[in-house]
């Protein structure tokens, strides 16, 4: 055991588990413990954004793309409150990073220093994180330290990851005792749940029985790296794959069983595949209201005349909504691998045994095709969303990584995006935090450095971080923001004028507030950019666009390009979407097919 300040044990735990970089902002709280990063810093970069939420968007970021976490670091009171929403991000996403807190210290707990919550409990401020979190953990003392870092560690990446709290009174950066550094538990990766024998059996005869199955697959499925698996029984079954936003690219996107994300703004081949199917294989991922047309049957889903096999690594997500027909805890990959390795032993279960199924697919696919790729050669101005999706598919590299933020550009992206590689779209799914996609691509450029990273956000949600394009100037981070300019918070804009008869108030940009039809209003955002000393150019020509982006990505600088979007153009609803008691809209394109 050696003599070590509470800073030091942190900052060499941090070492140990070969942690590469910790996110934050400098603050009177934790100004104790960068003395100790910076004795390591040939180890641990500090990576400091202008905004604590964007240093754990960053840190979330960082997980998806690499499943490796790392730390943040925040100072007492406001500093550590603008954690809260990059928290709720990654705990509703499955994502994980260590968000070390500073509190006061603990020679002035309960007096109400400088900082401190108090109304309920002394330093009360993990309470402020406790719905947001895996779990909270809040050592007093530097002996206290080794433990807490070892749980934390354990607590994140164990069974379905989460983040988790660090939260420490300021005094123990500093203070001294006598500590050993704890082992590795090396449970990362190795704590892989699997199906009972019979699990699999069960499994087996269920689909032995269907004719129309389908895999419903999502977030799960990717932290679990089961892509390679899940690929495999496509190929073998010929059984067509649903996808949610989190769960796309893990199954190859060019693959005519590949249907995309099922729910309102879907993809009319996957919703009609969830509505007709009599048995569907849900892997890693929730049916929550956008990925199930708000449960209404016929839309999307038809349980519980459709059977239900549930595989999840949360025992909470089996039966949350639709009672499954056999619940299984267990990995994603181990389940798949299961499968793929019991299969032979089933000889009555061929992938000839569901062509007819893959015909009725085949047929929704070319209806929708035909329905939309018109749009995607349309050259216009402003600029039409599926000619943007459209450009982008054919200019950016296949190995891209594309931080999306929430906002209506992302309902086009959910509908036509084809990623070509597992954790290459990155989606705040659960929560639909704006802002994560903007801050979200410095962290994954730093986990991929020699991949492009390109952000498309919103114009409302980019104005809630411009300050990225400083940090990514900074940092010399070549990160690229398409900025889907259409004026307006456009998701919530067209809510209006589906739901309240185009009554428009409160969601469109005018000068001077001078309301429909003045003139709309934004910032230059490319002269902002330059103003930060990046790149920035303004498309408004559907011509321009390809070309635009591709000096972004072969430049590799910070860039950002004001795009301007047709704002009258709306993604085609294949499903439905209820915000209760409003009646919900029926489909635009396709019909429900209840089952009894």
């Amino acid at each position: 055991m050696a003599k070590m300040k509470g800073g030091e044990v942190i900052a060499e735990y941090l070492v140990k588990q070969k942690v590469p970089f910790v996110f934050g902002i400098c603050g009177h709280g934790n100004v104790g413990i960068l003395d100790a990063l910076h004795a390591v810093r040939d180890k641990i970069k500090l990576i400091s954004p202008r905004h604590e939420q964007c240093a754990g968007h960053m840190a979330d970021a960082y997980f998806r793309v690499k499943h490796q976490p790392v730390a943040t670091l925040t100072s007492t009171g406001p500093g550590s409150a603008n954690m809260v929403m990059s928290l709720a991000t990654a705990l509703s996403d499955s994502s994980a990073f260590l968000a070390i807190t500073a509190n006061v210290p603990t020679s002035q707990a309960n007096r109400g220093p400088f900082q401190e919550l108090y109304a309920h409990n002394q330093s009360d401020f993990a309470q402020v994180l406790r719905p947001v979190v895996k779990r909270s953990f809040q050592p007093s003392r530097v002996d206290m330290l080794p433990l807490a870092l070892r749980q934390g560690f354990d607590t994140m990446v164990t069974g379905r990851p989460g983040p988790v709290n660090l939260d420490i009174p300021y005094n123990v950066f500093q203070e001294e005792d006598d500590v050993e550094l704890p082992a590795l538990s090396h449970v990362h990766g190795g704590h892989r749940p699997s199906a009972s024998d019979n699990d699999i059996k069960i499994a087996l005869d269920l689909l032995s029985q269907a004719k129309r199955p389908v895999f419903f697959i999502g977030h799960g499925t990717t932290l679990a790296e089961a892509g390679p698996e899940i690929s495999e029984l496509q190929q073998k079954l010929g059984i067509p794959v649903i996808t949610s936003p989190n769960g796309m690219g893990c199954v190859p996107a060019d693959d005519p069983l590949t249907l995309g994300f099922i729910g309102r703004n879907g993809a009319y081949p996957a919703n009609q595949a969830g509505r007709f199917s009599d048995l569907v294989i849900c892997i890693g991922t929730r049916f929550d209201d956008r990925s199930s047309s708000s449960w209404h049957p016929g839309y999307s889903w038809n349980f519980p005349s459709t059977k239900l096999l549930q595989v999840d690594i949360d025992p909470a997500e089996l039966g949350r909504n639709y009672p499954p027909t056999l619940g299984i805890i267990a990995d994603a990959k181990v389940f798949a691998a299961q499968l793929i390795a019991a299969l032979p032993k089933r000889r009555e279960i061929t992938r000839e045994g569901f062509g007819a199924w893959r015909e009725e697919v085949a047929n929704w696919t070319a209806e929708w095709e035909a329905f939309i790729r018109p749009n995607f050669s349309a050259v216009t101005t402003p600029i039409r969303p599926e000619y943007v999706v459209g450009a982008l598919l054919d200019v950016l590299p296949d190995d891209v990584i594309l931080s999306l933020d929430s906002g209506v550009h992302h309902n086009w992206f959910m509908q036509f995006w084809k990623p070509k590689r597992t954790q290459s779209m990155l989606n705040s799914w659960g929560y639909s935090s704006m802002g994560f996609g903007v801050c979200g691509v410095l962290g994954a450029q730093l986990a991929a450095p020699d991949r492009p990273c390109v952000a498309v956000v919103g114009d409302g949600g980019f104005m809630m971080a411009p300050y990225v394009v400083a940090t990514a100037v900074e940092y010399d981070l070549p990160c690229v923001w398409i900025v889907w300019n259409n004026f307006a918070w456009g998701a919530i804009r067209d809510l209006q004028y589906g739901l309240f008869e185009g009554r428009e108030f409160g969601t469109a940009f005018y000068k001077g507030n001078q309301g429909p039809g003045g003139d709309r209003y934004n910032p230059d955002f490319a002269a902002w950019a330059r103003a930060c000393g990046a790149d920035g150019v303004t498309v408004t020509r559907s011509e321009d666009l390809r070309g635009a982006v591709e000096t972004a990505i072969k430049n590799r600088r910070p860039c950002v390009i004001d795009l301007h979007v047709d704002s009258e153009v709306r993604p085609p609803s294949t499903g439905t979407w209820e915000l209760p008691p409003i009646p919900y809209k029926e489909p635009v394109f396709g019909k429900p097919h209840r089952t009894t």
